[in-house]
């Protein structure tokens, strides 16, 4: 068959194609607008009642003590084969090694109460992700596709001397560990997701829920340029405090140092611009395709998660081979488990871990 004729048979499909991702952009930056008018009423009240702390993120020029504190493991840099970047990390412990991947807005010591409890039986790694921390910050924009950020933790794994890993994941790096083990499954012995849903599968609850889009219109907002960066550190990093402090919907028992240690990564480096980069090109796949998942996977959720829906469990589910999930809803738990519900965490992990013997 001629490369025209083929040409001209996927027409109709490739015009069909395009057409979709028009209206989805055009309702993208539909949401971001109306988003961006919240969160500019939002940081406009906080400029009001603080006025005296600006319209920027202060610097902070000394690391907080917890994020030197040696409890927590040692800390140091890998490079990555692929990127030629550098990636900062903090470990403990021998034997199997367990990595440990966060989410927005956090860096490693995210993971500081998993790296107490399992570096008896694991080398346990928390990583900072790319953009975050410590680690290589680049500004463009390509370097943060779901394709560059999952190749880096096959090189991470990879630097760190490993053929495979128990991979445990919250938020962004619950959506970047279901990637990795859909195109990586021979690296990842086991998956423990926190809080995250593949995309795919975000995506498809997503059409049929616009409740959930309600929820993820911060989303929307951060598809804009330089507008999320300056609103998220007004009032000296408003927004994010009230996001991991709310009483109700942020990390229950979170000390104030700690809070520090998540706002003085910010003002580092690149600031916001590496982590929100990676929402920017969270569209850029769309529509995705339906996968099967068959690692042998840990889905812990909160009932309470005022950013996730719960029907999402039930959703993740249908595309498992049967036996190789198991998912527990914990009905006082919001999205920030690894954090404020350890203990909870750890009880279904050693569970899991036992019955798939690593």
């Amino acid at each position: 068959m001629s490369d025209f004729l083929v040409s001209a048979l996927l027409a109709p499909s490739r015009a069909t194609l395009r057409l979709i991702r028009f209206f989805m952009w055009l309702l993208v930056y539909a949401g971001a607008c109306l988003a961006a008018l919240v969160y500019l009423l939002k940081a406009l009240g906080h400029v009001l009642r603080h006025p005296r702390r600006g319209c920027c993120g202060q610097p902070r020029r000394k690391a907080p003590s917890c994020l030197q504190d040696p409890c927590f493991g040692q800390h140091h840099f890998l490079h990555l084969k692929t990127s030629g970047l550098r990636l900062h990390y903090v470990s403990r412990g021998e034997g199997p090694l367990m990595l440990l991947l966060h989410g927005f807005p956090q860096i490693w010591i995210s993971w500081r109460y998993q790296l107490m409890e399992f570096y008896h039986d694991f080398h346990v790694v928390a990583l900072d992700l790319r953009g975050y921390g410590s680690s290589d910050s680049p500004t463009n924009l390509n370097s943060y596709t779901i394709d560059a950020l999952t190749t880096d933790i096959k090189d991470a794994i990879e630097a760190l001397g490993y053929s495979k890993c128990v991979l445990v994941a919250h938020d962004w790096g619950g959506i970047l560990a279901w990637n990795f083990a859909i195109y990586y499954p021979s690296l990842v012995e086991r998956l423990v997701v926190v809080s995250a849903a593949p995309m795919f599968v975000y995506q498809e609850y997503a059409l049929h829920h616009p409740s959930q889009l309600l929820r993820s219109g911060y989303v929307f907002l951060f598809q804009l340029p330089w507008l999320p960066e300056k609103l998220l550190s007004i009032s000296d990093f408003q927004i994010l405090k009230d996001t991991m402090t709310h009483p109700m919907t942020g990390i229950h028992g979170l000390t104030d140092d700690e809070l520090e240690a998540f706002l003085y990564s910010f003002t580092q480096n690149q600031g916001l611009t590496g982590p929100l980069n990676y929402y920017r090109n969270i569209f850029s796949h769309f529509p995705l395709q339906r996968q099967e998942l068959t690692t042998p996977t840990l889905l812990l959720w909160g009932e309470k998660d005022p950013y996730l829906e719960s029907g999402l469990v039930d959703s993740i589910n249908k595309y498992f081979v049967p036996g190789r999930l198991l998912s527990y809803v914990l009905p006082d738990a919001g999205h920030w488990i690894p954090q404020a519900q350890p203990e909870q965490m750890h009880h279904y992990m050693w569970a899991f871990l036992k019955r798939f013997k690593v």
